[in-house]
């Protein structure tokens, strides 16, 4: 192997509270707990390792910063908000009661926060993605 084509991928978020992310991110998203100690909670994402890492000071960025591809947007979006998760509206998008945006080309997106403010995401692709 010349690269990392066939390396796996680590997904990274952060936070400021460790108890907190283990909380929602094993709770709420159901995600398996397979490390933690005083740096970082780790899971298991579908055999993709997330590292919830412990920062003194976050500023949440405007943007997604991790997400899940789901075949069934609509059944995990009732799933995680009957978890108590709130899906994030936006202005001139129509979004629909689930929360769930339908994208031109077919695929359709679900955003949320996590507890420190990160926006995370659902994504049904359309087509071929």
């Amino acid at each position: 192997m010349s690269g990392l084509e066939r390396a796996d991928v680590i997904g990274f978020a952060s936070t400021t509270d460790l108890a907190r992310a283990r909380a929602f991110f094993e709770g709420r998203l159901g995600l398996t707990c397979t490390h933690e100690d005083g740096f970082a909670v780790v899971f298991d994402a579908n055999g993709t390792t997330v590292r919830v890492s412990l920062v003194e000071e976050l500023h949440p960025a405007p943007f997604t910063i991790l997400g899940w591809r789901v075949d069934d947007i609509t059944a995990t979006a009732r799933t995680l908000a009957a978890r108590g998760l709130e899906f994030l509206r936006f202005d001139g998008m129509d979004q629909d009661a689930d929360g769930v945006w339908s994208a031109p080309g077919g695929g359709r997106v679900a955003w949320f926060h996590d507890p420190d403010g990160n926006t995370l995401s659902l994504t049904e692709f359309g087509g071929s993605a």
